[in-house]
């Protein structure tokens, strides 16, 4: 019976051309297949031909929602396979598969526009190669059904191509739409990435091999080939820095050994060529094995110079690039020569802050790498990998020749961009400080004190402390004073949050940003606090510099006692809790200043204004007189004593006050903020008896701000005037 129930839904496919009806036996089947559990009934399923038959029929997928319901079915069969119900499902000829249309049939939408599609079709995909015996292997590495590895990398390497023409189109003409694709690109190069990881994570020996070889050919070496400088064109235009932060990417997901060797080797390279060649045989062990290094660097070079038209010529370089370059050829050449202007050191020692970023983000990934060969890294300088070094090679011939012998300059450059104070330096800054805690505590063994002394990293940190110390003092005295305490404590964590980031978890869109970012400037209390906040940024972040250079690590808790907060200022004109001082609470009217001012809709009220400070927190208060209780009344508004900025007008008589009408919270969410700002700030303006009051009123004001702008000094005195680096001498603000 069940025989004849599967029959005739495929005999109903055959004959009818209506699409609703093959979309309700699709859907149908998908249903039932997520609901077979016991294994003979899947057997049963499967090995009838019904399901290959469902599979081939010819649908009309440009037609209403055909193909969700198609690839719905073949991802239900995908989950039902194993390594038993795998060969049901296949057609074979004297040991060789012949036919797997599952597969053949899935892999028609794997390029599919729709995202739930696509990711349909890589999860069955998944399921197949997992199951797969060497069979089936076979059958899935032999073209034309191989070259779906190929379409897949030559269609990640367009997706490059893609991100550094968008990236390049922002930097001359910036748009919120033209960020949403950059992201939106980065997203889908990421997904691919994943993908490619799954692929080699599932442990078949022959598709890693075939991915591996595909993924460096066809991706990695075009867009290293001009990167290094290493030779001819290669077809894929890339800019440096996209260049290198695609590969940076790439190690970050994809953080496989032989990817690591592959690509520091190739980082290698432009020195290998580029210094002469010494004798190294008591080092060769088996030389018979071993290529000689003019060999291989022939072999390198061939690749090099040939053309990248063809695919099987990039995917040759992953077959000659494979055995890494050995101690024998490290030990072949006259590391004391190598050239500083050469490959990554070029970018190294560049004047643009973006090559010097992505050129370190990439050193410090593979530093970070546990996998990455032990000779290699002795080669770069990383010293943690140096320790595990051979004992049967002397590593101090080629010790650090691409990162140690670098360090005073790269030092240098950090340290120049730490203390560089422009509009737009705040994000360089701080990824500046990552960067410069990242190479010190790689060499913290060879860096000490002294050390860090002789490079003048503790003078030239503690001049830049005094700038960033200036800047805060100069937003002590501005219009967001009264977040400054609550911001400092906000960034003292998330500041320690990533400046310890390790470079594997560091999100690496930065590189990218630094290109097009471009700080707004409209000269209004947006503006104003963002100024504020970058501010006590870099000032937060020179306090845990100067804490990790001198210990080693960075406290968990922020120098600011936040508990004495609410403690009331000396000179407070009321004795109230400002926090609960709403619109309608009642209020003792105290010394308040009576004064007049109109609202839109209920026109000229007589009220009392009331400037109150409090620990940190000062308001400006509008109080209208109870009809029956003479010294109390009912607030009718609210403002910030911060940001008022009083003006007497030229009456005399009438006071004017700047509101802030937006919420530092709603601007925190802000995911651009290079987005244009247009709101605008309320005014109030009282009227007064005569100058006398209105004076009065603005001397108050005045002081009741100063009362709350010095309580809040007094909380960052501590550590806007503490000892700085290798007990120098600090310079009294006030």
């Amino acid at each position: 019976m069940e025989h004849q129930v599967l029959a005739e839904f495929v005999r109903m496919l055959k004959v009818s051309r209506d699409t609703r009806i093959a979309a309700k036996v699709l859907q149908y089947f998908s249903i039932m297949i997520q609901n077979l559990c016991r294994e003979h009934a899947i057997y049963y399923c499967f090995s009838n031909g019904h399901i290959n038959s469902i599979i081939t029929h010819e649908y009309e997928f440009h037609v209403s929602d055909i193909a969700l319901y198609y690839v719905s079915f073949i991802r239900a069969v995908g989950g039902k396979l194993n390594k038993d119900t795998i060969c049901l499902l296949l057609k074979v000829q004297e040991g060789t598969v012949t036919s797997f249309s599952l597969y053949t049939e899935a892999l028609r939408f794997a390029q599919h526009g729709d995202k739930m599609i696509q990711a349909s079709i890589r999860s069955l995909t998944l399921s197949i190669y997992n199951v797969s015996d060497d069979m089936i292997c076979q059958f899935l590495m032999t073209p034309p059904e191989s070259e779906y590895f190929s379409d897949l990398i030559l269609k990640l390497r367009e997706e490059c191509v893609h991100l550094d023409a968008t990236v390049c189109s922002m930097r001359k003409n910036y748009s919120s739409d033209k960020r949403t694709e950059l992201m939106s690109g980065i997203d889908k190069l990421l997904d691919d990435l994943y993908y490619i990881k799954d692929l080699l994570c599932l442990g078949k020996s022959h598709l890693n091999t075939v991915v591996f070889h595909k993924l460096l050919g066809l991706l990695v070496v075009p867009i290293m080939i001009p990167l290094m400088q290493l030779g001819k064109s290669t077809g894929v235009k890339i800019s440096s820095v996209t260049s290198l932060y695609l590969l940076s990417r790439l190690l970050q997901v994809v953080d496989k050994k032989e990817m690591l060797d592959s690509v520091a080797s190739l980082i290698l390279y432009p020195h290998v060529a580029s210094c002469p060649v010494f004798d190294t045989e008591g080092y060769a062990t088996d030389r018979s094995q071993v290529k000689t290094t003019s060999d291989q660097l022939n072999d390198i070079e061939q690749i090099l110079n040939s053309s990248f038209e063809s695919h099987d010529n990039g995917e040759a370089f992953g077959d000659i690039l494979e055995p890494k370059l050995s101690a024998h050829h490290l030990l072949s050449f006259q590391w004391d020569r190598v050239q500083e202007r050469v490959g990554i050191l070029s970018y190294i020692f560049s004047d643009n802050q973006g090559l010097l970023f992505a050129s370190l983000m990439l050193l410090l990934i593979l530093a970070e790498s546990n996998d990455l060969d032990n000779l290699l890294a002795s080669v770069f300088g990383f010293h943690q990998k140096t320790a595990e070094t051979d004992d049967s090679v002397d590593s101090k011939l080629f010790d650090g020749i691409i990162f140690l012998k670098c360090i005073p300059q790269i030092l240098n450059a950090l340290l120049n961009i730490v203390g560089s104070y422009t509009p737009s330096s705040t994000l360089n800054q701080w990824h500046a400080a990552w960067f410069l805690l990242k190479v010190i505590d790689l060499q913290r063994s060879r860096l000490g004190h002294h050390e860090l002394h002789l490079f003048n990293v503790n003078i030239r940190l503690n001049a830049s402390f005094h700038k960033a110390r200036e800047h805060l003092l100069d937003e002590v005295s501005g219009c967001w004073f009264d977040y400054i305490v609550d911001t400092f404590e906000k960034e003292w964590i998330s500041c320690k949050k990533a400046l310890e980031e390790s470079s594997r978890n560091k999100d690496l869109f930065f590189l990218l940003q630094i290109a097009f970012h471009k700080p707004s400037s409209d000269g209004n209390n947006i503006d104003a606090w963002q100024r504020m906040v970058d501010a006590v940024k870099i000032f937060v972040l020179h306090l845990q510099l100067k804490a990790y250079v001198l210990d080693g690590c960075i406290p968990n808790n922020s120098p600011i006692n936040s508990r004495t907060t609410s403690l009331p200022n000396p000179g407070s004109i009321l004795a109230l809790d400002l926090s609960i001082v709403n619109f309608g609470s009642e209020v003792t009217l105290g010394s308040g200043i009576p004064c007049k001012i109109s609202f839109s809709k209920v026109g000229v009220r007589d009220i009392y204004m009331i400037p109150v400070a409090k620990g940190l927190c000062g308001k400006l208060l509008l109080v209208e007189k109870h009809p029956f209780r003479s010294q109390t009344g009912t607030v009718l508004a609210i403002a910030r004593l911060a940001g008022l900025t009083p003006n007497i007008d030229e009456n005399g008589t009438w006071l004017h006050l700047c509101i802030r009408e937006f919420n530092p919270k709603f601007l925190d969410k802000r995911s651009d903020l290079n987005l244009p700002n247009h709101e605008t700030d309320a005014r109030w303006t009282l009227g007064f008896s005569d100058a006398e009051a209105c004076e009065a009123a603005f001397s108050l004001i005045a002081e009741q701000t100063c009362n709350q702008r010095s309580f809040t000094e007094s909380l960052l005195a501590p550590s806007l005037y503490g000892n700085l680096l290798g007990g120098g001498e600090d310079i009294q603000s006030s």
